[in-house]
């Protein structure tokens, strides 16, 4: 995988909003897959600045949901079609129709999670695919210990990830669902460009276990390995950890510009 070392959190969503970019000037109905969380908040910040420059033609743009919870209300602000519609759809000027999301508040949960997997193959797939880190190596909700082949399904919720998520709920954990929809790390590998962001001291040890440590289940992002086209992004603090980091700054600092991610 290509590793890149960036200064900041900024630095490193004004190269993957460059990359977003470029893949709709080449497939103007490009499938975005995106996530949630603070991380990836510069990214959709430096892509909706492109569109309003006028540097980006997004009017045939699709976005995809990477995960949902289980049990919110329909319309709840922290909901992830809630907070994707309000941080990528809406700054991006989408319409509803461009986004593809599972259904958490599903009578048959494990039926959504197959009609959803059903669905993004029916779109041709996920051309890029926007991927977090947990501080326990998960991507998505896909736990440590996930199957490296698993599809989209209902997942329960570590109580690590519950404290890092209590802080969208007010700080109160009580308020974060135990379960989740998530695409499996199967589903996710199956994206033609994988693109991870990590930020912070605290993700560092995580993103030395994925890029430098061996393909494990107890570190589901290991599996990025395995992908003929994965990006790893990390700022400064979350680099600190990897015994590679004067190669990778290297190789970056020596790739061609036209080539891109």
């Amino acid at each position: 995988m290509e590793v890149v070392i960036v200064p900041d959190a900024a630095a490193g969503g004004d190269i993957i909003a460059e990359a977003m970019a470029a893949l709709l000037h080449r497939k103007p109905d490009a499938l975005l897959g995106v996530a949630t969380g603070s991380t990836p908040l510069p990214v959709y910040q430096a892509l909706a600045s492109r569109v309003r420059a006028g540097g980006v033609d997004v009017s045939r743009a699709r976005v995809c949901q990477l995960d949902e919870y289980v049990g919110l209300p329909t319309g709840h602000p922290e909901s992830y079609r809630s907070v994707v519609l309000r941080e990528v759809v809406e700054p991006l000027g989408l319409s509803p129709e461009a986004f593809m999301g599972p259904d958490g508040a599903a009578e048959d949960v494990q039926a959504a999670c197959d009609a959803y997997d059903a669905a993004l193959a029916a779109a041709g797939g996920v051309d890029l695919q926007l991927l977090g880190i947990g501080t326990d190596g998960h991507i998505g909700f896909n736990e440590p210990c996930s199957s490296l082949a698993s599809r989209t399904r209902i997942k329960t919720l570590t109580e690590q990830t519950r404290v890092d998520n209590a802080r969208f709920f007010g700080g109160d954990i009580d308020a974060v669902p135990h379960h989740v929809i998530t695409q499996g790390i199967g589903t996710i590998l199956e994206a033609r460009h994988l693109v991870l962001l990590a930020t912070g001291e605290g993700k560092a040890e995580a993103v030395a276990a994925t890029v430098e440590g061996p393909v494990a289940a107890v570190v589901p992002a290991s599996a990025l390995q395995l992908h003929p086209h994965a990006t790893v992004i990390v700022d400064e603090a979350a680099a600190t950890k990897l015994k590679l980091a004067p190669y990778f700054r290297a190789t970056y600092a020596a790739k061609p510009a036209w080539q891109g991610l």
